[in-house]
């Protein structure tokens, strides 16, 4: 009888992830990495109907520089979050980790969760993942990113920036789509919509060779 082997992909999701954050993070990541549940590739979708996927990091990525290290990030995953008893174990730069991952996770819910749950004291490699929900269609992700671009942060925002002039116009591209396609009804003024006033503070920003 012909027997049929399941691939073992963990492997690839785990070296995927690796690549999404600077090397001097990746013993806090392994450490991440060995509580996702990287087996169960039933997903929950919008409404509550149930998909099977087999790839629960989606292909598409996003390469992107912070202090000159090359970072490629999941555009998209689609595993389950982690056993809560599990997470408590980790430490606080590695939960901070956790929840960076968690920002690209499709359900727009999960990543408001994550990122209110990414420490207020966070560091700048937090940096790409919060810049990218900035350019996306959850306008309730929004005021918790305000807070987080401070007087505090906002140099190492204009240092990422600078390093991604590129990938920063896209974003803001994507962000006045955004505002036009589903805000425009309540903020008939783009300098109005909170996504605008972010950017706008950041592009204002000149950083101090940091």
């Amino acid at each position: 009888m012909l027997k049929i082997f399941k691939r073992n992909i963990k492997p690839e999701y785990e070296e995927r992830l690796t690549k999404a954050f600077p090397k001097k993070l990746h013993s806090d990541l392994n450490e991440v990495l060995k509580i996702i549940p990287f087996d169960n590739n039933k997903v929950k979708l919008f409404g509550g109907t149930i998909h099977q996927v087999d790839n629960l990091i989606h292909e598409s990525e996003l390469d992107l520089i912070l202090d000159n290290e090359t970072l490629t990030i999941p555009y998209r995953l689609y595993f389950d979050e982690p056993n809560p008893e599990l997470e408590k174990t980790l430490t606080d730069k590695q939960k901070d980790i956790l929840n960076c991952i968690y920002l690209r996770h499709h359900n727009g819910y999960l990543r408001q969760k994550r990122l209110n749950l990414l420490s207020p004291n966070s560091e700048k490699w937090t940096i790409p993942f919060v810049v990218q929900l900035i350019g996306e269609y959850v306008y309730e992700l929004l005021p918790i990113i305000e807070k987080k671009v401070n007087e505090n942060t906002l140099d190492f925002y204009a240092k990422f920036r600078d390093e991604n002039p590129k990938y920063w116009l896209q974003t803001e591209s994507r962000m006045i789509s955004y505002w036009n396609e589903y805000y425009r009804y309540k903020f008939p003024k783009l300098k109005e919509y909170l996504g605008f006033e972010i950017v706008s503070r950041i592009k204002k920003r000149t950083h101090n060779n940091i």
